[in-house]
């Protein structure tokens, strides 16, 4: 009778749900069957809380509950379902937060778009474009910060017989624009303040042909002509460091070990983003999975075909001509272009449009010869695209240092040597005009080489669905060089870098506007993994390194104009800084520490030296650490592959041994 009891005192079994009743295995345990089916009620409306309502009712329906048990559950209290909301708010807002953050990255969609069509060789053309924008919207911060906004706000008087604006300065830089923050002649050689008068009342003021030095006070506020010096310095040394660091870290993640095969299986089943849901994303990640494929197989089924001797011998014959003929043309180009390097007329109309020919026979030598080397190169026949891309960059970039050196002869050992004899009072606006006629020839010429050489094309042989490709060389040599004329001139145009900044941004839209509409992709498709590694060299090496050399050799040895800018009566630019650390000496003894700091710093030439050493082996030393690194991995997958082999062989042997004892 008490077991009887005992039973009845219990919940029915029928009363359970069918999942929360007990099994088998719960017999012979002393737990209560009550505790454990309350347990088991309270985490599932845990559970079902930090659901949303449409799942919480999708999984009731799915369990094996009455409706009465449903409809209980379903009733959640109203606190829950507030934290949950709020839960649920938060992290739509995080979500949000972070796509308007991944919205603000500058063409980002543009980008995709890009790489999905063309794959990753025109995309590290936009790619170094965008680098170098930054590159010129650091140092329009830095100049316009310190030099162009403070001369801005304390103007000099100009003087009377001032040019008008008549529309030709668009062009030729010259005339309205000569008396402006543009060019080097306009800033003062004194420190400015709000009033700048001396013991008799008299103001001293900047002319843009002379001034006084006579404006000193023991309450200076700012120093324009060691403003002017240590802001180039500065500029150019902390460019040198990022460009450095770039080059440093775009060698560690170029030159890996990736073989083709592993890549290829990672893409095609790891490289899907199941998070990407709208249509447009879709498409763009979809193309851009299919072009970095067919890279891939291309790179898989690359084959390596051995000539004979007699083809050896043909192609280096081949090799040879189209070399002789690069480099006989580039030496006629800059012949031709050291005999029409001189200085033009009197008349001031005249010479204005005259200054024209030497900026467009350079771009035009810019457009016309890379033709001559893309011939060259379909006699040569090359079998890999890249290795062709990479003899083009050659070539390019011998025409580019060529010209560019020849023109730092002329402006720093013709012009800058003798200005007196060619009439010019002010050599350094005058420089700074050609660098600015240089970089707008440039511009104006790659628009009609865009317009000519992709956009007519296409429609002239529209009828046989053929489309030019996309000259990666070519169109990367420009960008370096017209970064380097705007490193060259921001010592005599400190408003050149906004310049080239409006250039980039025209230059960006225009070029991806042509290569969708007017280019097609590489019939061969290739994976560039290290192309954007070689365009970060070259722009530091032969550009940064040249234009760097130029601007100091410009502030340590040549003399400046006596008559204008912030370095007139002074031997050297770089005496405004040595003069001003003996005025301090001067005025605090104390500071003597700061003064034989400079001297044995920045007049010894040799620290700069060691300074370019130091930079060069960090430069070095990562390489190879890289290159370390790179054998290692390539040592590890050969063990991995000796072990698989080893594997299958183990495996072969087995199966063999199997059949054997199933045969006997």
């Amino acid at each position: 009778m008490q077991l009887r009891r005992r039973r009845q005192s219990r919940p029915a079994i029928r009363d359970f749900s069918r999942s929360a009743r007990p099994s088998i295995r719960g017999y012979g345990m002393e737990v209560d069957s009550t505790d454990a089916e309350v347990s088991k009620r309270d985490r599932l409306v845990n559970n079902l809380q930090n659901l949303s309502v449409s799942d919480r009712v999708r999984m009731l329906r799915g369990m094996p509950l009455s409706v009465a048990e449903k409809s209980e559950l379903s009733q959640i209290p109203c606190c829950s379902q507030l934290k949950y909301y709020i839960i649920i708010g938060a992290r739509h807002s995080w979500y949000s937060w972070l796509n308007f953050l991944h919205s603000l990255q500058l063409w980002q969609v543009a980008l995709k778009t890009v790489s999905g069509r063309f794959g990753t060789g025109v995309l590290s053309y936009f790619l170094f474009l965008k680098t170098l924008l930054f590159f010129n919207f650091f140092l329009f911060l830095v100049t316009g910060a310190f030099m162009v906004l403070p001369q801005a706000v304390h103007p000099p008087v100009l003087p009377a017989g001032r040019s008008s604006f008549s529309g030709l300065e668009l062009l030729t830089g010259a005339g309205y624009f000569s008396d402006t923050v543009m060019y080097y002649g306009y800033y003062s050689n004194y420190t400015l303040r709000k009033s700048c008068r001396d013991d008799g009342g008299v103001q001293n003021v900047s002319l843009s042909n002379g001034t006084r030095l006579d404006c000193v006070s023991k309450h200076l506020s700012y120093n324009m002509p060691l403003a002017y010096f240590f802001t180039i310095g500065v500029a150019f040394f902390i460019t040198c460091i990022i460009l450095v660091y770039s080059m440093s870290k775009s060698f560690g993640q170029s030159f890996r070990i990736d073989k083709s095969h592993s890549i290829l299986a990672m893409k095609v089943l790891c490289s899907w983003d199941f998070k990407v849901i709208k249509k447009t994303s879709v498409k763009l990640m979809s193309e851009n999975i299919s072009t970095q494929l067919k890279e891939l197989l291309a790179e898989v089924n690359q084959k390596h075909v051995k000539n004979t001797a007699c083809q050896k011998l043909w192609r280096l014959m081949v090799h040879g001509l189209a070399w002789t003929i690069c480099i006989g043309s580039t030496t006629a180009c800059v012949l031709k272009l050291q005999q029409s390097s001189r200085i033009a007329d009197n008349n001031l109309l005249l010479t204005e449009a005259s200054l024209l020919a030497l900026p467009v026979v350079v771009s035009l030598i810019n457009l016309l010869l890379p033709g001559l080397f893309n011939l060259a190169a379909w006699m040569e026949d090359y079998e890999s695209p890249s290795v062709r891309t990479y003899v083009a960059i050659c070539r390019n970039l011998m025409l580019k240092v060529s010209v560019l050196g020849l023109l730092c002869y002329h402006w720093l050992g013709r012009v800058a040597a003798d200005p007196e004899d060619i009439g010019l009072k002010c050599w350094e606006s005058f420089v700074g005009q050609e660098l600015y006629r240089f970089l707008l020839m440039d511009f104006i010429f790659t628009l009609l080489d865009t317009l000519f050489g992709e956009f007519l094309w296409r429609l002239k042989v529209l009828k046989r669905r053929r489309k030019p490709v996309f000259d990666i060389a070519r169109n990367v040599l420009e960008l370096i060089y017209g970064q380097t004329l705007a490193w060259l001139g921001v010592l005599f145009t400190p408003l050149l870098p906004a310049v080239q900044i409006i250039k980039l941004f025209l230059l960006f839209y225009i070029k991806k506007s042509s290569v969708m509409m007017n280019c097609q992709a590489p019939r061969k498709p290739y994976r560039v993994s290290q192309m954007t590694t070689v365009f970060i060299t070259l722009l530091c090496f032969p550009s940064f390194l040249g234009a760097s050399v130029c601007v100091t050799i410009t502030m340590w040895s040549i003399t400046p104009s006596s008559s204008c800018g912030p370095f007139r009566e002074l031997k050297t630019m770089f005496q405004a800084g040595k003069r001003w650390v003996e005025e301090l000496e001067k005025d605090n003894p104390n500071l003597s520490v700061l003064a034989r700091a400079h001297s044995y710093l920045v007049e010894n030439p040799f620290f700069l030296f060691v300074g370019a050493g130091i930079f060069l082996i960090v430069i070095y030393f990562h390489s190879q650490v890289v290159d370390g690194q790179r054998k290692i991995i390539s040592l590890l997958q050969e063990q991995i592959e000796n072990v698989r082999h080893h594997l299958n062989t183990v495996y072969t042997a087995l199966c063999n041994y199997e059949d054997n004892y199933k045969t006997n």
